[in-house]
């Protein structure tokens, strides 16, 4: 015998046996872990249940076949922050995985070896060579869910916190998550698997009743605009539209809020938006349905300081002058529907709000990783989990919205699900730097297109078209968001729109309109930018990077 790694022998003439593709944790976990007060606590079994003192966990397979686990959490009298369930199996080394991302993704979304310290939010993919495996949890769960793959087993963390510190459950059991895996088909392809995975983890994903397109003014107005440009910009869209049965939107972006400085309050326009339920009127007299962006708890207003979030003031001093509502104090939950519900009365039929799980956790999703936020701070309520607090947050917009459609941007998509009708599902793209764009857009509807009809629709953003991007580039982005089955948002400076230009949209607005098939990448296992697409049924191939390649600085 030959020794490699100390203590362990290996045979010099022969490699080990490889496990099967398919890894199943629908069984007891192996070991359970909580961090309480500080302290790591070791939960000993009996039967389904962990427990060390008042703490207990439930993890018992429930269904024909054991389909799910729900994980079960009671700690009456502990200051509980997070669970680790902990499978042990040898995994194969064969194995490509995918991630998910916390809230938006960052141009970070890719195949990847086994990277044992790499946090996968929500669910993961497996890809075995032939088959591709899905390990996730129900959306809407009570806990912020990231899972782990070593060679030697899966991990799920469960973030019970509320806020930076350890939630208190007192008396009642929390539903912390729901388990679900997926083995896969042979004859299916890696995306195939992808959006059955996701029909499993969302029962119930709610979809705008026809596809959404249209524009948005952001990527040349960026916050420069008024209500005559606004009008102009919905005359481009209605023209574009013709005489489409499914009508266009036109989304106001920020730049009409008082302060101009992406901030509330939000009860008004500014002095270029005078009437903002005249601007929704202007819209629709054009046959263009309005829709309006929204920071819902973010403002300067003066509210009482029991309603402010309790930030760090490191955190606080960055934040030009406003404050972050607390959404767990009742009456600065009243203020958020209040003001997202004005939205809907001044006539608009699309709410897009932003910023939330920023103004919350105080991090972007790329800088999240393991440890979604920062230290020292805490909600006012210690009784409910992050988790359910942003979901109770995200209900109360959906109910303030009636029957206007939702969009959730830098929102957590797998707690959004079944609640908002749109999701952007990555960072912004750019009139200024097609870099950005191919980096943060095609990777995201690459790799979360599986999403699409599944959770909800995806907004891969907008498809800009300014004076500053190549056209060739422009166009190919435009044109693979409009025959990607997906909502198609254009932003077009009037400055860089010529009669080819519009003819384009014109072409692409054609196709948005009508119900399509989801885009499927069919290079994504080798890439992050995939090159090659099934659309609508047919190959394409859009070359991404041209004669200079890619810019690995900020232009």
């Amino acid at each position: 015998m030959a020794t490699g790694i100390p203590g362990m022998a290996v045979s010099a003439s022969a490699k080990p046996a490889m496990p099967s593709g398919f890894v199943d944790i629908l069984r007891a976990p192996d070991s359970v872990v909580a961090f309480a007060g500080g302290q790591r606590k070791n939960l000993v079994r009996d039967g389904q249940r962990w427990s060390a003192g008042s703490l207990a966990v439930e993890a018992q397979p429930l269904g024909k076949g054991e389909v799910e686990i729900p994980v079960r959490i009671e700690a009456p009298g502990v200051s509980l922050e997070r669970v680790r369930l902990r499978w042990l199996a040898p995994v194969p080394e064969s194995w490509r995985v995918l991630n998910d991302q916390w809230e938006r993704s960052y141009g970070d979304l890719e195949w990847r070896g086994l990277v044992a310290e790499r946090p996968l939010p929500w669910y993961f993919l497996a890809f075995d060579g032939r088959s591709t495996h899905g390990y996730g949890v129900r959306t809407g769960a009570g806990a912020l869910c990231f899972w782990q793959v070593d060679s030697a087993g899966v991990s799920l963390w469960l973030d019970v916190r509320y806020g930076a510190r350890g939630v208190q459950l007192g008396e009642r059991r929390l539903d912390a998550a729901v388990i679900l895996t997926r083995r896969g088909k042979q004859g299916e392809t890696p995306f195939q698997a992808a959006r059955a995975f996701c029909r499993l983890m969302c029962p119930k994903p709610l979809m705008p009743a026809v596809p959404i397109y249209g524009g948005n003014n952001w990527y040349y107005a960026y916050g420069k605009s008024s209500h005559a440009e606004m009008v102009h910009d919905t005359d481009v869209v209605a023209e574009a539209a013709g005489s489409q049965p499914n009508r266009p939107f036109m989304v106001m972006d920020e730049g009409w809020e008082p302060s101009r400085r992406i901030v509330g309050p939000w009860d008004r326009g500014n002095d270029k938006f005078p009437d903002m339920a005249k601007l929704a009127s202007d819209i629709k007299e054009r046959g263009v349905r309005p829709g309006l962006w929204i920071r819902p708890i973010y403002t300067t207003a003066p509210f009482p300081e029991s309603w402010k979030l309790k930030i760090p003031a490191a955190r606080a001093r960055s934040r030009d002058g406003g404050y972050t509502l607390d959404p767990t104090v009742p009456e600065a939950l009243d203020q958020v529907r209040l003001d997202v519900g004005r939205i809907v009365k001044w006539g608009f039929e699309l709410v897009k709000h932003d910023f939330t799980t920023f103004d919350l956790l105080g991090r972007w999703g790329f800088s999240m990783g393991a440890e979604p936020t920062d230290e020292g701070w805490t909600f006012a309520d210690r009784g409910r989990t992050t988790a359910e607090i942003i979901l109770a947050l995200y209900r109360a917009i959906r109910e303030a919205c009636g029957s206007a459609l939702v969009i959730g941007c830098n929102t957590m998509g797998h707690l959004g699900a079944g609640l908002f009708e749109l999701q952007r599902i990555g960072d912004d793209t750019s009139g200024r730097d097609f870099d950005r764009t191919r980096r943060m857009g095609v990777n995201t509807l690459a790799f979360r297109a599986a999403q699409h009809g599944t959770f909800f629709a995806v907004d891969a953003d907008c498809a800009p078209i300014t004076p500053q991007l190549p056209w060739a580039m422009a166009e190919r982005w435009l044109d693979l968001l409009a025959r990607s089955g997906t909502p198609l948002f254009v932003s077009a400076d009037p400055r860089g729109t010529g009669p080819e230009q519009k003819a384009a949209i014109q072409r692409a607005f054609a196709v948005a309109a009508r119900p399509g098939i989801v885009a499927e990448p069919l290079d994504w296992l080798a890439t992050a930018t995939p090159r090659r697409w099934l659309l609508q049924g047919k190959p394409a191939e859009y070359d991404w990077f041209g004669a200079e390649g890619a810019t690995p600085f900020p232009r």
